[in-house]
Formats: structure tokens, sequence, C-alpha cells
């Protein structure tokens, strides 16, 4: 390794702190994770940071994201099985390895036929529409779960 490589190396993995930490890090086990399913048979399992958000996503067989654009940027990652993608009219199948690079507002829908798709998507910075409808589905299903244990129903109906 040249001097220069090395350098570059070392300054990469610095262990001297540029500013104040944002706040603790943290494990996630994905696993452990209720999926959100905003369609049918497309689950979402978001995991937030500070200034970025993963999402894992599952595409059951015959599941479609509609095309679509948002403001932030996001990175596609296929980590098993495979989909159609659509990344503003070019249209190709996607399988374990393959990443789409959307910036923003560029039109994009993905597709599955008889197939499954686990994915992750990156967005910088957090969809912040996917994190109010997830947020909604948690408080619909709690409400639900809480009238079920009290015998009424979710509009507290008796």
């Amino acid at each position: 390794m040249s001097d220069a490589a090395h350098d570059n190396a070392a300054s990469h993995f610095t262990t001297e702190p540029g500013g104040i930490p944002a706040g603790p890090g943290r494990y996630v086990n994905v696993d452990e994770l209720t999926p959100v399913e905003f369609l049918p048979g497309l689950g979402f399992r978001p995991v937030l940071g500070q200034k970025a958000m993963t999402n894992f996503v599952s595409f059951a067989p015959g599941a479609t994201a509609p095309r679509h654009v948002h403001e932030e940027e996001q990175i596609v990652v296929v980590l098993d099985g495979e989909f159609t993608f659509d990344l503003d009219g070019d249209v190709r199948v996607m399988r374990k390895g393959d990443v789409a690079v959307i910036p923003s507002w560029v039109p994009h829908g993905a597709w599955t036929t008889d197939t499954h798709c686990l994915e992750v998507d990156v967005f910088a910075p957090p969809r912040t529409s996917l994190l109010k409808l997830a947020e909604a589905q948690a408080a619909e299903s709690a409400a639900v779960a809480q009238s079920a244990e009290t015998g009424g129903n979710a509009a507290g109906e008796e």
C-alpha cells in the first residue's frame, strides 16, 4: 500500500472526533419489527436515523408499489427474490445484489408477478410521509387491540 493510500485509510478510520455526537448509537433487529402494510402484499419496516432512513420492504407475489415521485433521494438494494422496477421509464427486472439510485423527483415504481422480493430502501433525508403513515397505522392497530381487550370496537362503542 502506498503512503498516500495508507494516509487516506487512516483518515477514513480516524478516532478523533470532528464534532459532538448527535445521539447514542443503537442496534435494531429487523425481524422483530412489525411490518406496516399500506397496500396489499407490500410490507414496510422503517428504521430511522438522524439524517437518513432505511426501510426494509417485502413484496408478496403480485404486489405493486405504484409509480410515484418524492423529494428524498432513494437507493434501492435487492436482498432476495426479484421484482420489476420502473426507473423513469427504464424498466428492468432487479435481483439479489442489484441497486437502483433514484434522485429527488424522479418517477419510479415496482411490482412482482409470481415471485416475492425483499429489498432495502435508503432515504436521505428520512421520508416523512412514510413515517406519518406508519405512525397512523400503528395508532389504529393499537386502538383496535385496546378495543378487543375491553370488549368494544375501535370507535369506542360497546
